[in-house]
């Protein structure tokens, strides 16, 4: 045995780390260290996206903190007075005789909490196939307004209510609320509205051409989407824009005078049991004010019932939310149920033509119920765009920002989209007020002037006389089919005084627009053309490109030719008309019913639907054509009416 080796010497020892500089950080350093040590060892793609992700994250802050002080400072800017506003206004119009039907009122607007932000566009709403709806009569509508206006007055007094403004929850305001039933009940003159329409004779053939086509529209809408915005008529089915039953409420007027009275009843009944504007969805200020507004204003002084009226005002008050900006140029968009208006989410510019072209139909508003804030939002508007900086001639830009109220994107004029129906406006408002406002015939008259000097051109070889656009000094041969409207409104400003040599033009612009449809394969003009200014062989005077060659059924060209055969009985413009109906029922005419916009207007054997009938086929074109082929040139006279864009009467404002 070997003797256990001697135990290993015991040593005491101290370790100390010697740190020069530093002092003891519960480990601190020793952390940022090894997290810079952790980034070194990621790949160069995670440190990019790592990077990317912080860099977006800070940009949405900024942007929102942005956007966070506009709101606020809108808010503060509001001028007290505006909250004050109280709908007090003598009639402009001596008070006619009193309305026949109930003169209670629509239920209030109960502003709520927004729920949820809609984008701009169509809500999304499931596309299916319709109900069945009872279209009987009248009857129950006393029923379901005293309803409606208990449910409303329950509400006001069980709820404390609030309204979002861009994502700032306040309480509400008298500038955008709807003053209460008994409030307006002793400033509201009810009456029966003066009538603009009187009883023609029976139609003659063309016209009979018009309602049969009328009708085979009407059957598709009834059939496969009654109650919906538009059908598409070649799927059978419909497509929602606002949810306002559109097309039902755009043509109202339209069967009103083309003598449909009993499917002007079946539609009258749908407004009275289903139309319910306490909806929470977005609509565009224009085109709502000029297809629903319009429409029901139009209908209420065609048939005298009192139902569109307060329907009318019913949704006017929900729009006005809509001017609550620091400038007092509207929105574009506006919530009908909640209340809250904003601009479309990529910016915060308006279109001129948009804000300038609703004055017709809320200073009728205004006229007719009393309410004067109506009239006072949208002439206000007028007046800053009459004061403003950076037109040329007369001719305005095609945008303008509604924060600080001035024109964007200056230097380019066009009389086509976006700009359209304010040279439109300027005249007719003149003519509704009775010829008093002589800075709108001014501003209209200087800018007819604009557009000879700037946009006129002649085309080749037939010297076509068109009108271009401008863009920074640059001319470009583009005319919209929206342009086609011009020789009728040149026409009524002829009408009723104006400078004769506008006829010229008028008559001039006039055989460019039949030729904008003659020369098509179909007989149906393009959305765009173009226009060929220098001699080439084998080179027409319109030229078309593929982007462009869409037609969808709008009514410029037939609008026109109305006002030309009034101003001036020649009938080829009837001729032209008549070509152009044909030709609609030859290449856009759905056999199971309904008329569809096609994509290719250059290709007679396959014009290729697009599968939709947009509610001014119904409310406009056929409306102009059936009054252009009309003998009787007393069918609303332009002397007693005058016709919104989109083609609905109201009356001209006679002197007190």
């Amino acid at each position: 045995m070997y003797p256990p080796p001697p135990p290993a010497p015991h040593r005491d020892f101290i370790s100390v780390t010697l740190s020069l500089g530093e002092s003891y950080d519960n480990s601190k350093s020793r952390r940022r260290r090894s997290c810079w040590r952790k980034w070194k060892q990621l790949s160069r793609l995670q440190r990019n996206v790592i990077l990317f992700l912080m860099g977006f994250l800070i940009l949405c802050g900024f942007l929102s903190y942005l956007q966070a002080a506009d709101q606020w400072k809108a808010l503060s800017s509001r001028p007290a007075e505006e909250q004050k506003m109280k709908p007090e206004i003598p009639p402009v119009l001596p008070a006619p005789q009193k309305e026949r039907a109930k003169p209670e009122d629509v239920p209030d607007l109960v502003p709520q909490k927004r729920l949820r932000h809609f984008r701009r566009g169509p809500p999304h709403l499931q596309i299916r196939a319709p109900n069945t709806v009872s279209k009987d009569g009248t009857e129950g509508d006393a029923k379901e307004e005293e309803t409606a206006l208990g449910n409303a007055q329950q509400e006001e007094n069980t709820q404390r209510t609030i309204i979002s403004w861009r994502g700032a929850v306040i309480e509400p305001e008298q500038a955008t609320e709807l003053p209460s039933r008994r409030a307006e009940a002793s400033t509201k003159p009810p009456f029966l509205a003066p009538r603009i329409f009187k009883e023609s004779g029976p139609p003659n053939e063309r016209q009979k051409g018009v309602i049969e086509a009328f009708l085979h529209a009407w059957k598709g809408y009834q059939k496969f989407a009654w109650g919906h915005d538009e059908l598409k008529p070649v799927s059978k089915t419909f497509s929602e824009w606002f949810g306002l039953g559109l097309t039902l409420i755009d043509a109202l007027d339209t069967m009103w005078i083309l003598g449909l009275k009993e499917e002007f009843n079946e539609a009258r009944n749908w407004v009275s049991k289903k139309l319910d504007f306490q909806k929470n969805v977005d609509v565009n200020l224009f085109e709502s004010t000029i297809r629903i507004l319009g429409g029901l204003l139009s209908t209420y002084h065609l048939s005298g019932d009192s139902l569109f009226l307060r329907k009318a005002e019913d949704f006017g008050k929900r729009l006005m939310p809509a001017f609550t900006t620091p400038s007092k140029i509207p929105y574009s968009d506006v919530n009908i149920g909640t209340g809250f208006a904003h601009s479309p989410q990529w910016t915060s510019d308006s279109t001129v033509a948009e804000v300038t072209s609703i004055q017709l139909e809320f200073r009728e508003l205004s006229r007719l119920t009393g309410n004067k804030k109506f009239q006072e939002a949208v002439e206000e508007v007028t007046k800053h765009i009459h004061s403003l900086s950076g037109k040329k001639d007369g001719l305005v830009p095609m945008f303008i920002n509604t924060n600080s109220g001035f024109f964007t994107h200056p230097g380019v004029f066009t009389v086509g989209a976006r700009a359209d129906s304010y040279y439109e406006y300027l005249l007719k408002q003149w003519i509704q007020g009775g010829k008093k406002e002589t800075e709108l015939m001014e501003d209209y008259v200087k800018a007819i002037e604009g557009i000879k000097t700037h946009l006129l051109r002649h085309s080749q070889p037939g010297k076509l006389t068109f009108v271009g656009e401008l863009a920074h000094g640059r001319f470009s041969a583009k005319m919209d089919h929206l342009v086609c409207f011009l020789p009728g409104t040149l026409a009524l400003g002829v009408h009723h005084g104006l400078p004769a040599d506008h006829m010229d033009l008028a008559q001039a612009l006039m055989e460019t627009c039949y030729q904008m449809n003659r020369q098509m394969e179909t007989g149906l003009s393009p959305e765009i053309a173009h226009f060929n200014m220098y001699p080439r062989a084998d080179h027409k005077d319109v030229e078309v490109k593929p982007a462009d060659r869409h037609n969808l059924l709008r009514p410029e060209t037939v609008e026109s030719l109305f006002y030309l055969y009034r101003v001036t009985g020649d009938r080829k413009y009837q001729d032209w008309g008549w070509e152009i109906l044909q030709s609609f029922n030859k290449y856009t005419r759905v056999p199971s019913g309904g008329y569809s916009s096609i994509n290719n207007v250059q290709n007679s054997q396959k014009p290729d639907p697009r599968d939709k009938m947009e509610s001014f086929f119904v409310g406009e074109t056929l409306k102009y054509l059936y009054l252009l082929f009309s003998d009787d040139l007393e069918l609303l006279s332009l002397d007693t009416c005058v016709f919104n864009t989109e083609a609905h009467p109201l009356p001209i404002w006679a002197p007190a």
